[in-house]
């Protein structure tokens, strides 16, 4: 399948709460989606066929895996335009009860939000019928700015350090690779979000209004507009940037 003047964008993590939304709202645009996903029954159960989805099922952890997506796009002659580093595994998250994150929780948000999106970013980019234009890679508020104690009932365990500091890792990768992939036309951005509502209850949703300028949590549906700017020629002269979707979250 040859590209002809589809804009293709390959999305890791579309399963995810952000990722569900952004393939939704890309395929009502006639973006065609290259979409990335670990569990196929949950990939199907989220989206309806359309010519328009192709899935590339990988287990993003696996040292094979940037190899794999890279031969699925050679097979089927679909070289993305456009890159979104979305994947992230709450697998990752957990705390000890004293406290201490260990060192595999450690490197394994370090692998899925750094180590893969550079490996992806690299091989697509440096491709010899790369098509890249864009990369976008999907931070959090968390990596501009820690959690703050009094959102939480006990925020030495539920507060996970490594996903914050491989977050903060993610908005400095982008830096580097808007640096050295500029030779090429490529630009690289990020968008760190703020609380998303949807995974949370309503006690949290009062303690995160009372510290946020906007008094709410970001709503699922609103993710888009930030991703759709850096995905359109409006951000052509934007590289390097850390785009804050927080409700000023963070400049208190």
């Amino acid at each position: 399948m040859d590209n002809d003047n589809t804009k293709i964008v390959l999305i890791t993590g579309v399963t995810g709460l952000l990722g569900k939304e952004f393939v939704q709202d890309l395929l009502a645009q006639d973006y065609k989606i290259l979409a990335v996903f670990r569990n196929a029954e949950k990939f199907e159960k989220l989206f309806p066929k359309n010519e328009n989805l192709l899935g590339i099922e990988i287990d993003l952890m696996q040292d094979s895996a940037v190899e794999v997506i890279v031969d699925f796009l050679e097979k089927n002659r679909l070289f993305p335009h456009y890159l979104v580093n979305n994947a992230t595994n709450s697998l990752y998250n957990k705390v000890e009860d004293n406290g201490f994150s260990k060192r595999e929780n450690m490197l394994g948000h370090y692998i899925i939000n750094v180590i893969l999106p550079y490996e992806l970013s690299f091989n697509m980019a440096n491709h010899p019928k790369s098509n890249l234009k864009k990369i976008i890679n999907i931070s959090s508020m968390y990596g501009v700015v820690p959690y703050n104690p009094c959102l939480y009932n006990n925020p030495q365990i539920e507060t996970p350090l490594q996903y914050s500091i491989a977050k903060a890792a993610m908005i400095h990768l982008t830096k580097e690779l808007a640096i050295r992939l500029a030779d090429k036309n490529i630009t690289a951005n990020s968008i760190s979000y703020g609380g998303v509502e949807g995974r949370v209850d309503d006690v949290f949703k009062e303690k995160f209004a009372k510290v946020t300028p906007l008094k709410r949590m970001l709503h699922a549906k609103e993710v888009c507009g930030a991703l759709n700017f850096l995905l359109s020629e409006a951000s052509n002269y934007m590289t390097g940037h850390n785009l804050i979707v927080d409700g000023g979250r963070t400049v208190w």
